[in-house]
């Protein structure tokens, strides 16, 4: 997720401060989000300011405590918000998951090696589906339910990786091997060229 499009997003609606608009993206995204750490809001706030996407609109003292700067979005701001939500999003892991490096390595040290890590993995995608189900079940949020139903899919999609390594196994043990082989001797042809 693009925190700094989100924050637009919100700026968009109503002017406000940090504190504040951390508290509603969290709000907005649910608890398996996490807990955004505020000074990396103020930065985002910072560089959406030097970047004329936001500015500040006043400042409200406060007793004992520093003055709250309050934002507003610039029409460059509103710009960037459209051009983002117009702009198809991109898989944020892809074919660079730690996953796939995970049964590549897997593959390539064997069956036994493959299966232990599919069980493991598995595992941990079935802690993780009924950590989803148990937020769901309470979740009141239609917002906060779709990126829930998100994650499902994405953790089942997971798994249907998974139980497809485990049923070719064999294939992937044997290609793997073969890949190793072909690469240890390659290098030994050019230690032994050189």
């Amino acid at each position: 997720m693009a925190i700094h499009h989100a924050l637009l997003s919100l700026l968009d609606r109503h002017e406000s401060y940090g504190y504040e608009l951390r508290a509603e993206l969290e709000r907005s995204v649910g608890p398996q989000w996490g807990q955004l750490n505020i000074g990396h809001v103020y930065q985002l706030l910072e560089r959406l300011k030097r970047d004329g996407m936001i500015e500040v609109v006043r400042t409200d003292p406060q007793p004992r405590r520093t003055e709250r700067v309050i934002y507003a979005i610039t029409e460059a701001g509103r710009e960037e918000l459209q051009d983002w939500l117009d702009t198809p999003s991109a898989s944020s892991t892809g074919y660079r998951d730690d996953l796939y490096l995970k049964l590549a390595a897997a593959a390539r040290l064997g069956l036994e090696t493959l299966e232990r890590v599919v069980r493991q993995e598995r595992e941990a995608l079935f802690g993780e589906l009924r950590t989803l189900a148990e937020l769901a079940s309470g979740e009141g949020d239609g917002l906060v339910a779709l990126l829930l139903d998100g994650a499902t899919l994405q953790v089942r999609a997971r798994i249907e990786l998974l139980d497809r390594a485990e049923q070719r196994g064999d294939e992937l043990v044997r290609t793997g091997g073969q890949a190793a082989l072909e690469a240890r001797e390659e290098r030994a042809g050019r230690h032994r060229a050189a």
